[in-house]
């Protein structure tokens, strides 16, 4: 019944045949349900990435690719980082994980460049391909319609930081002040999620004939009364009324038929130029940012070596999580992933630092190819995440 999905899925991590590096530099090492890597090298400076399992299946997905950011070697070169939170199943996190690098390539190679439009293209390419899987599989498989992710990314090309962003994940600036020696937190991405009030008056000022576009559940605004985040990849069954309905759970559909896209696929975009006393960024999943405000996140990172940084992050936010619930953290550790859920959601740390005499090289001149990808717990491929 699923086989459909079985070999999208299988096809989403086949080895992958072009030239990125394998070697150790690849590699990570794992801890119980806690991934990381704790250094490696980057096309601007040298990073650490660390992903911690909380759920039955892993949700959070990640990746940094570093050299080419384009299908041909003239380029341009740089850094491109991702993070994908995903949420009702880990299916479309997974697919942006495969799709997202890919579609970005070929739009830098068409553009011959790395803009604002080259990002815009490669999210707007990734919703539209898993769109189109969700409705080949809707006989089958109706519930990947109610599947989605939240997706952050980072790229560093020719002295230029671009963020984009759906959902409610973070990118956090490190800025040295020479005055004082301080490190400041800036935080650089915008974030959907309708606790914020600037988002409910969006949802508001869009859907101005629907007085119950946002609703206060159990004091949570969600969307709908259904989901947090107002921006998202997949979720179409919040998109389309095509989806909306029969087979899909009566927990999902909507009274009211869809008159227009409750969610957007559309990404914040910013554009920073880096300057010599910007020290590095924290990419993370809000499952960090539950547990630490953006200044700590930097102070920590800032006062202490570069290497293990990202689990650093991680461990700290678990520490508060189980103080929270007035227990130890070595007690949390023993929690196994499924139960693990009730004490902190899964956690996704990518740390850039930056060397200002590599952010300041040419887009033109090439490095490696570097790619890494955050892992979890291994599960056989029949596996899928619970459809319920």
């Amino acid at each position: 019944m699923l086989t459909g999905l079985m070999n999208f899925l299988r096809a989403c991590f086949r080895p992958r045949s072009d030239s990125y590096v394998k070697s150790s530099d690849a590699v990570g090492r794992q801890d119980g349900l806690l991934w990381y890597k704790d250094s490696g090298q980057h096309f601007n400076g040298d990073f650490s990435m660390a992903v911690v399992q909380a759920n039955n299946l892993l949700e959070d997905q990640s990746q940094l690719e570093s050299g080419c950011l384009s299908l041909n070697e003239s380029g341009p070169y740089g850094t491109f980082v991702g993070v994908y939170d995903g949420h009702g199943g880990p299916e479309t996190s997974r697919f942006i994980n495969v799709q997202l690098f890919q579609h970005l390539k070929k739009f830098a190679s068409e553009h011959q460049s790395m803009s604002e439009e080259v990002i815009r293209k490669a999210f707007h390419a990734t919703e539209e391909s898993f769109t189109s899987i969700v409705r080949k599989q809707w006989p089958i498989q109706p519930q990947l319609a109610a599947v989605g992710s939240c997706c952050l990314v980072g790229v560093i090309c020719s002295g230029n930081l671009y963020i984009a962003n759906l959902g409610d994940s973070r990118a956090v600036l490190g800025r040295l002040v020479k005055a004082t020696g301080e490190v400041l937190a800036i935080q650089l991405s915008a974030e959907h999620n309708a606790c914020i009030e600037s988002v409910r008056q969006e949802l508001h000022s869009v859907h101005p004939d629907d007085p119950q576009i946002v609703v206060l559940k159990h004091n949570v605004w969600r969307v709908k009364g259904l989901i947090q985040i107002s921006r998202s990849i997949g979720d179409v069954y919040l998109k389309k009324a095509e989806f909306n309905r029969e087979p899909l759970y009566a927990k999902f559909r909507l009274r009211e038929p869809i008159k227009r896209p409750i969610l957007s696929s559309d990404p914040s975009i910013s554009v920073h130029q880096l300057q010599p006393h910007d020290q590095f960024i924290i990419f993370a999943s809000d499952g960090l940012w539950e547990h630490l405000s953006n200044q700590e996140a930097v102070d920590i990172v800032q006062k202490h070596p570069h290497n293990g940084s990202a689990k650093r992050l991680v461990k700290t936010a678990m520490h508060e999580a189980a103080k929270k619930r007035e227990m130890r953290y070595s007690d949390l550790k023993k929690i196994d992933r499924g139960v693990r859920r009730h004490f902190h959601d899964d956690i996704t740390v990518i740390v850039l630092f930056l060397d200002s005499n590599l952010v300041s090289k040419a887009s033109t001149a090439k490095g490696p190819n570097l790619s890494v990808k955050g892992s979890g717990i291994s599960l056989p491929s029949r596996i899928l995440a619970p459809s319920a």
